[in-house]
């Protein structure tokens, strides 16, 4: 886990898995968040030309944090906390 200087990382973590990677999260924290702190800024690629989207507006309007959920679907990744064993992957679907 990457952590901010002074921040003090709580004592439990959750796990999960984002396109076959296990990470660590802290209780409640959304995913993107989650996802990001990894290191990692990608959370789908366009249906049709494959580029790369990621965390944009932090407000659950936009669809640019999509992420497949297992057993829920496609979602928007800032508005959703991490859940301890949840499989993620990236979104597929019409957003471009």
């Amino acid at each position: 886990m990457r952590l901010i200087d002074g921040v003090q990382p709580p004592a439990e973590s959750v796990s999960f898995t984002f396109e076959g990677k296990h990470l660590t999260a802290w209780p409640g924290e959304a995913i993107a968040s989650a996802i990001m702190r990894a290191g990692i800024q990608t959370m789908r690629k366009t249906r049709i030309q494959g580029n790369d989207r990621g965390y944009f507006c932090g407000m659950g309007l936009c669809w640019e944090c999509a992420v497949h959920v297992e057993g829920q679907g496609v979602i928007r990744s800032c508005s959703h906390p991490v859940v301890d064993g949840q499989i993620i992957s990236f979104a597929d679907g019409p957003f471009e």
